[in-house]
């Protein structure tokens, strides 16, 4: 009885733990929102964009990415590769937008104790 209690009080406490996920990440940039994914943004991240590369802070990144979705129409995301290393994962992939489509990679690193995302490039294909 005493092993589930401590159990269920591990799991409870777990479950208040932010815990990202690469998914999650996934799933913003589907949604081609720069909000959601400032979320999982580490304090600074490297972002590179077409004519623009840089280390910007979370606030400056989020409104470069508002600005790239509202001209670049998110349509989908597509996985090409993911993989992880070491704690790190990161995702090859690419972004269709209405003025085409972008070769989109993404790093996440482990950070205390959640991933944080470092770094986000985009590269026009079309």
């Amino acid at each position: 009885m005493v092993g589930w209690a401590i159990g269920l009080v591990s799991l409870i406490l777990i479950s208040f733990a932010p815990v990202y996920s690469i998914e999650e990440v996934v799933n913003a940039m589907k949604n081609g929102n720069a909000s959601q994914l400032s979320k999982y943004f580490d304090d600074r991240i490297d972002l590179t964009l077409p004519g623009k590369s840089d280390n910007y802070s979370k606030t400056q990144a989020e409104m470069i990415l508002k600005d790239f979705f509202a001209t670049n129409e998110v349509k989908d995301f597509l996985i090409k590769h993911k993989g992880e290393n070491s704690g790190s994962e990161f995702c090859l992939g690419v972004l269709t937008t209405k003025n085409g489509n972008f070769r989109t990679k993404f790093y996440m690193k482990h950070k205390g104790d959640r991933q944080v995302l470092q770094e986000i490039g985009f590269q026009k294909t079309d």
